[in-house]
């Protein structure tokens, strides 16, 4: 990858991390997702320079197939192994938090995979309803009932 390829993606490191945050409780976890998400980009840089979409989108939707990747894993996990149980997600909030930022965060973790991803990519990421579909690889309606849908159980 050349050198000047680094610095548009070091810029997209704060909204990768918040996006995994937002997918993951734990800041670990989240932190891993990054790294997995800035290796593989690293990797397939060549892949995303024939296409030249925008990169953020492009890391994101990396993102996006590492964590479904890691959730049919632990699926699957679950499944062969039934009578282990799946550690819960570590809570790592001080306790001086704002109240209603951890009983945001508690109300999203609560969405449903799929709402919590497009609530995430739109309202925090600012993406438009396209980029998310194209990431997702999911119809505009799809994006937009899936907002819907997040709105309304946040409401």
């Amino acid at each position: 990858m050349p050198a000047q390829a680094l610095s548009p993606i070091v810029a997209c490191i704060p909204h990768l991390r918040r996006y995994a945050r937002g997918l993951l409780r734990d800041r670990d976890l989240a932190d891993d997702l990054v790294q997995d998400t800035l290796e593989r980009a690293w990797a397939k840089y060549a892949l995303w320079q024939e296409g030249r979409g925008e990169l953020r989108v492009w890391l994101f939707s990396i993102m996006h197939n590492l964590f479904i990747d890691r959730v049919r894993s632990q699926q699957h996990r679950r499944e062969d192994a039934w009578s282990e149980q799946t550690p819960e997600m570590a809570d790592h909030r001080q306790p001086g938090d704002n109240l209603g930022l951890r009983d945001l965060d508690r109300l999203l973790q609560r969405l449903p995979d799929p709402q919590r991803e497009v609530l995430l990519l739109v309202a925090v990421e600012g993406l438009t309803y396209q980029e998310v579909a194209e990431l997702l690889a999911v119809p505009v309606g799809t994006v937009m009932s899936r907002l819907s849908r997040a709105r309304e159980r946040l409401r």
